[in-house]
């Protein structure tokens, strides 16, 4: 059995979910990540999972990668088989893996197949992963009842902000928000914490395309902190909580958002 503590971070292979690993190495967790990344080319790439890896050893941690869609059930299965063969526990789990639609579109003209996808990698997806996850903490918190055991998902303020040319994300992610509630009520009779971190306007592979409009939106003030959100950013509050700081707010969501959710006039 491990003596450091270990954390499963979907999508990590780059952007927040690349940050939230190497901020939880930093704190001495042991890390399995996931990711699902491809290439130009439309095949399957591992070369940024591999120097995310690269970079979170170079930290002291150990770290095995492995690439899945955690909207398949075997895959999701997969993560926490390796979870459990490499380290023996999982002390902290963060759903962050999420896609965008691939093509924006109205909501009177968008696909089944779409909101499907979405939904799968977006809700349906962290929903079973942390179902597993959970039932393996309880059995680990029963052997072990000194150690902490945390689940974090990452939402965003798409949750409760309209976006009709993507109305599947917008609705998976007020799935999120549900989701941390009703995982945070069940289980904190076994004193595990689950929270929501909801990030703003970051600057990410997925915002990259729409940068010009939001430099503009920033700048006239739509957030009150005139800048965009950093991966980094998100990664200082999932370790808030990773050491122990907030264990008595189980349910909380965490705003990253520069101040946008203050909706000022």
């Amino acid at each position: 059995m491990a003596d450091r503590p270990a954390a499963i971070v979907t999508g990590a292979s780059r952007g927040i979910g690349k940050a939230i690993a190497k901020e939880l190495a930093t704190l001495g967790f042991d890390l399995v990540i996931n990711h699902f990344d491809f290439g130009s080319d439309g095949k399957a790439d591992e070369s940024k999972a591999v120097q995310t890896q690269k970079e979170i050893t170079e930290l002291g941690a150990e770290c095995v990668a492995l690439r899945g869609d955690v909207s398949s059930p075997e895959d999701r299965s997969s993560l926490v088989a390796l979870a459990k063969s490499e380290f023996g526990r999982c002390d902290m789990l963060v759903n962050n893996a999420g896609v965008a639609p691939l093509k924006r579109l109205d909501l009177l003209e968008a696909t089944e197949e779409s909101f499907d996808r979405v939904m799968g990698i977006n809700l349906k997806g962290p929903y079973f992963l942390t179902q597993i996850v959970a039932n393996w903490m309880i059995e680990q918190k029963e052997r072990h009842p000194d150690r902490a055991f945390r689940i974090i998902n990452t939402g965003s303020i798409s949750a409760y902000t309209s976006s009709p040319g993507r109305g599947e994300y917008c609705v998976s992610k007020a799935g999120v928000t549900m989701m941390t509630k009703l995982y945070a009520d069940r289980l904190a009779e076994y004193n595990i914490g689950v929270f929501e971190i909801r990030p703003g306007i970051m600057a990410t592979d997925m915002t990259s395309t729409v940068k010009d409009k939001y430099d503009k939106l920033i700048a006239e003030g739509l957030t009150p902190i005139k800048r965009w959100g950093r991966p980094e950013d998100v990664a200082k509050a999932v370790g808030a909580i990773a050491e122990g700081r907030l264990d008595f707010s189980t349910g909380s969501v965490i705003d990253v958002d520069g101040g946008f959710h203050l909706k000022r006039l």
